[in-house]
């Protein structure tokens, strides 16, 4: 049994997959979510698994930490009061290789693990592809893996949420965007609906625009676009459209603590 774990800026995401699978789209046993600052609630959400754990004398933790060192001494100490000072952690971290993927960053290390995650699920998913894997989250991160393997690099911007934010913040006169919903046009004739249709606008723009510069580089190869992150969702209808296939995939960085973690 494995806990795989995505502890992202802003929410903290778990499954829980047999050992057993080798499926590149896992069964889910259990999962869940909470925000971070709730970090204490996963006490309860796992108390079930640490019996399961000790019947099994089995339990592989993986987490992908990208919060900082305080989450992560929380989630340690966490770990051990449910499932025993004995419990194996692995803090999963970018390496010059893993999975499958080759990891061309200038220095390996210092890729955001869940961006390096998410490559292997990419690649994983959608195997000999070039692929073009865009996660809106806090952050939006658009990067490359190319059909052979190799995570080139990417991009990174405010997220969708994180615009819509700042604008609140520092703009005296805009109100805060609580709950966004699509603006009915994208010419909006109220300023809530303008600040919501300029965030999807630069999100959408940015991704786009990622696009194009990896076809005119390479015009001949199949692009696929994948979408990941809670802002996915909204920002799938505005990208459908374009002339590169889109998959909006769920959970990309568990996917990818899955393949990095699979037992041979």
């Amino acid at each position: 049994m494995r806990l795989l774990v995505d502890a992202g800026n802003t929410r903290i995401k778990w499954a829980v997959v047999a050992d057993a699978d080798r499926s590149t789209l896992p069964r889910w046993q259990q999962q869940g979510a909470v925000e971070r600052a709730q970090v204490e609630a996963l006490a309860q959400d796992w108390s079930g698994l640490a019996s399961q754990a000790a019947a099994d004398e089995a339990l592989q933790v993986c987490v992908s930490n990208v919060a900082g060192p305080a989450l992560r001494e929380s989630l340690q100490a966490l770990f051990h009061d449910v499932f025993g000072p004995r419990v194996i952690v692995e803090w999963f971290a970018s390496t010059a290789e893993r999975a499958g993927v080759r990891n061309g960053y200038r220095h390996p290390g210092q890729l955001g693990c869940d961006r390096f995650a998410a490559a292997i699920a990419a690649r994983a998913l959608f195997p000999d592809q070039e692929l073009l894997v865009a996660t809106c989250g806090t952050a939006t991160t658009i990067d490359v893996v190319s059909a052979d393997g190799c995570f080139e690099g990417g991009m990174i911007l405010p997220g969708f949420g994180t615009m819509a934010t700042s604008l609140a913040l520092n703009t005296a006169q805009l109100p805060r965007i609580d709950g966004a919903a699509p603006p009915e046009r994208m010419f909006a004739d109220n300023t809530v609906d303008a600040i919501v249709a300029g965030c999807i606008a630069a999100q959408v723009g940015a991704i786009e625009h990622a696009l194009a510069e990896r076809r005119r580089l390479r015009p001949h190869a199949q692009l696929r676009c994948l979408l990941a992150g809670g802002a996915g969702l909204l920002l799938a209808p505005y990208l459908a459209a374009g002339e590169t296939p889109l998959e909006k995939v769920d959970n990309l960085v568990l996917i990818g603590l899955h393949m990095a973690t699979m037992r041979v």
